[in-house]
């Protein structure tokens, strides 16, 4: 349980855990490529962690060192029959991403995870794998590996998603032949970015991205930026709260994770942007972002909620408190993650005083509103628990979160975080 008062000032500077996307993909093509590559400012998540379990499980040598993070990739050649199923724990980011790394595979690999990842679709990645012939059944656990060999597709993804869309690029880059995948939105783009880098024939479009096999990947070293789906979290509190001052380095701004920024640009809430720079692969920038007086409502449908899924939830906090009505659509895939985080948010959002009307794929919330403290549930979801925490920065009263330890799996040091940042 966790207790969440809101403060006189919210004021301070962050240093925010590495982007978590980022992290997972540095390990997993560092992992198959040809040598020794050293990754700093990896997420300290519970995610990659398990990212990280799997591969030493499909004997890669990652270890710690002084530089970073040391991968010792042996090609695709160099992974090894896992001795036991692949715990993902509760990341389906790793589980669909190896999916498609495994696929490839002489030998098959059982991939499993917590109660609440065996609850998430997985044949949305396994049925793709299997037009392109590989041995693959959904489970669970997820069944992969052990066919005869891969050959390239196209593959008109039905709904878009970064990670079915990496998991068949990583198979790609093991078959014959060319594979298409086309997306109805544009997903964050760090896969395409690392094997382009990697050595990779990459072919990008503006709709699609296309592979071709890849007869060796280059090592890679990399920082990876801050996420900036964690500082979604801390630029709404610094908006809305009425006394804040908050600044967050080197965040990751590549332009497919920046939709959040236009959508509080849209809603009158001023973050400016300085610093800007590149960080190997990546653009990154320094986020400031205080009180903006004259918020307004704002609209998200479909493709642009695609490229907000991990930030919605705190969006939602967000258009509880400011005037008008806003629409958030096309957000289904929100009701397949940790939690239903479309009932999730709305369950805490309504106890704490929003006028909040759930739809089948989002939300429509009427502000402003005064929100007041309760107690909420964050149904084991790290970003439901840290969407509900800012929700208690701006409320009136305490606000009193079970389940708070959660945000571990993303964001450890969130709860420092938001202590070092409150003054009275």
């Amino acid at each position: 349980m966790a207790s969440v008062r809101r403060p006189a000032r919210l004021e301070g500077e962050l240093r925010l855990p590495g982007d978590k996307s980022v992290s997972h993909r540095a390990l997993i093509l560092n992992a198959v490529a040809s040598g020794e590559a050293r990754v700093t400012n990896l997420s300290p998540g519970a995610d990659v962690a398990s990212t990280a379990a799997c591969l030493s499980a499909l004997g890669v040598e990652i270890s710690d060192g002084r530089q970073g993070l040391r991968v010792l990739g042996g090609g695709f050649e160099g992974l090894r029959a896992p001795a036991a199923e692949l715990d993902c724990g509760n990341s389906g980011t790793t589980m669909r991403l190896l999916a498609g790394l495994l696929a490839g595979r002489p030998f098959e690999s059982l991939l499993a995870g917590d109660a609440s990842l065996t609850r998430r679709p997985m044949d949305r990645v396994a049925s793709p794998l299997r037009a392109m012939g590989a041995a693959a059944d959904a489970g669970p656990p997820l069944r992969v590996g052990g066919g005869s060999g891969l050959h390239g597709i196209e593959y008109r993804m039905p709904v878009a998603s970064a990670q079915v869309k990496s998991a068949l690029l990583l198979a790609g880059v093991q078959a014959e032949g060319e594979t298409r995948v086309v997306e109805p939105a544009p997903t964050r783009d760090h896969t395409e970015r690392m094997l382009e880098a990697m050595g990779a024939p990459v072919e990008r479009a503006e709709t699609s991205v296309a592979v071709r096999r890849a007869g060796s990947l280059r090592p890679l070293d990399m920082r990876v930026p801050a996420d900036l789906s964690a500082a979604a979290f801390w630029l709404v509190a610094g908006a809305l709260h009425p006394a804040a001052r908050v600044r967050l380095g080197g965040v990751g701004v590549n332009p497919t994770r920046t939709a959040v920024l236009g959508v509080l640009a849209r809603a009158g809430l001023r973050v400016r942007r300085t610093a800007e720079r590149s960080e190997g692969l990546e653009p990154v920038a320094d986020l400031e972002v205080g009180t903006s007086p004259g918020g307004r409502a704002f609209a998200i449908g479909g493709g642009e909620a695609a490229l907000l899924i991990d930030e919605l939830p705190v969006l939602a906090v967000a258009a509880a408190v400011l005037p008008g009505v806003s629409r958030v659509t096309g957000a289904g895939e929100l009701r397949f993650k940790e939690s239903d985080r479309v009932t999730a948010m709305a369950e805490g959002l309504v106890a704490m005083g929003a006028d909040l009307r759930e739809l089948e794929d989002g939300w429509e919330i009427h502000g402003p509103r005064r929100l007041e403290g309760a107690r909420v549930r964050s149904h084991g979801d790290h970003r439901v628990a840290m969407a509900l925490a800012v929700a208690g920065l701006l409320a009136e009263g305490e606000t009193n979160l079970e389940d708070a330890d959660c945000v571990a799996i993303s964001y450890p040091g969130f709860w420092d975080d938001l202590d070092s940042l409150c003054r009275s």
